[in-house]
Parts: C-alpha cells; structure tokens; sequence
C-alpha cells in the first residue's frame, strides 16, 4: 500500500495530504524536529495557490502569488491602508460603500476571502519580514466612517507590536525625502530567498497592475524605498502618531 503511494507522489499522479505525509513519517520512523519540519512543509505546500480556487478575482490573485513566496515584502502607500493591514471590519466596510464596479471575475464575499487568506500567509510561521511605509495622508484621509477608521487604525498599532516580522512607519508629509525622490504613486516590493529569482516591483492602479522584474527598473525603486525609510518616523514614533489620530476620531 505504502510502497504505491511513495511511488504515485514520486510521479506526481497524486497531491499528498497532510494525513498521507504523516502516516508515512510513521511509517518511515521519523521523529522529533525532523517529522515537524516535513509536516510544516508539507501545510506550507498545499497553503500554496490556494487563491487560484478561491474566486477572489484575477488581480488580487496576482499580489496573492507575488506574495506567497516571498521572504521580504516592502511597500509605500501613499493614501490607503495597504490590504494586507486592513482588519475583516475595514474590508467589508470599504467593499459595502465603494462606488467602483468589482472586476467581473470577482465577487464580495471573494475579494473578502482573499484579502483575509493572504493576511493568513503573511503570519504563518515561515512568512516573510513585511516592511510598510504609510504616507501621512493615509491616517489622516477617512477613507471609511469615522468609528471604523478608529479602530482600524488601532488594529495596524496593535499589530505592530505583536508581530515582530511586521513593521510600520509614517511619513509626514513635510518630511525632507534625500535627493527630493518623492515617489510618483505607490508600489510593493518583493525579495525571494532564492538567489536566481529576481526582485519584484508592483504598482497597482484603479483599472490595471504593473509588474516590473527588470533589474534597472526595480533598482530605482530600491533606491527611493531606502530614502522613505531615512525620511520616515521610528517605528515608535510612528504607533505615537497612529495611535494620536485614532485618538482623535469619535468612537461611535
């Protein structure tokens, strides 16, 4: 039974599961660190593309699968809570006020799903580092009812200090950027632990994405990222302004 199992995994004419793994491991005599490593690839594996089922829409898989495989992920956002910061509450209110069609390969409760699976791959064990850099127009700017950005912006705080792979940064807006390099419009960066794979740059508009791999191009990017992150607030600093603005906002 087994014998034909390791062989059909070995060709690739089945997926194994997470019970077929770990009947083998018993079966194989593997034990301690070794067994949960196995298992953990193995969850990780099969997590994996799980976006391709899911119906959350053509462009939100995309960043989904940027995202998966990545072991540094860096953005600047420059007037919105990035998606992978924004609590179930912020999504579904965003999602019942907006005025914009959703893509036609994309549904509510998809887009929803999505935006709370990728937010589940970034805190898994083996996730990346995630590095944010937040215009001061994005705590400033409502971009949902009063409450809710409250405890949205509450939520990115407490986040920020739970999570130590997550870092948050504010950039005023009279910041002095070196060489003035203000960026022209937001973008996420991607690092992956595989030499031979290139870095990734994504821009992301109303109607359509940009993905960019030529090394000249994603360099500039590098180069404006690095004097954000000399311009913007410390990380404390910047959970003191986070934490003032929501403090400001009505609770109810």
């Amino acid at each position: 039974m087994y014998r034909q199992m390791i062989s059909k995994l070995e060709n690739a004419h089945i997926a194994p599961s997470q019970e077929d793994v770990q009947r083998l491991l018993d079966v194989l005599g593997v034990e301690g660190d070794k067994w949960t490593q196995l298992v953990q690839v193995t969850a990780e594996a099969a997590s994996h593309g799980w976006w391709e089922l899911s119906g959350i829409g053509e462009r939100q898989a995309r960043f989904a699968n940027l995202e998966a495989g990545a072991n540094v992920i860096r953005e600047y956002q420059q007037n919105l809570i990035p998606g992978l910061l924004q609590s179930e509450e912020f999504i579904a209110t965003r999602l019942a006020n907006s005025e914009l069609p959703l893509p036609p390969d994309a549904e509510v409760t998809g887009v929803l799903k999505g935006r709370v699976g990728r937010q589940r791959m970034l805190h898994r064990p083996a996730g990346p580092s995630y590095e944010v850099i937040l215009d001061e127009v994005v705590p400033r700017r409502r971009s949902v009812p009063a409450d809710v950005f409250r405890r949205q912006l509450d939520y990115i705080v407490d986040l920020s200090r739970r999570d130590e792979r997550v870092t948050v940064r504010v950039l005023p807006v009279d910041a002095e950027i070196p060489g003035y390099n203000i960026p022209a419009c937001s973008f996420s960066m991607y690092t992956y632990p595989d030499d031979g794979d290139p870095g990734v740059v994504a821009l992301e508009a109303v109607t359509t994405d940009l993905v960019l791999t030529d090394s000249d191009q994603t360099a500039q990017f590098e180069m404006v990222y690095g004097g954000l992150v000399r311009a913007a607030l410390s990380v404390e600093r910047s959970r003191e302004m986070l934490t003032d603005v929501a403090e400001s906002l009505p609770s109810h």
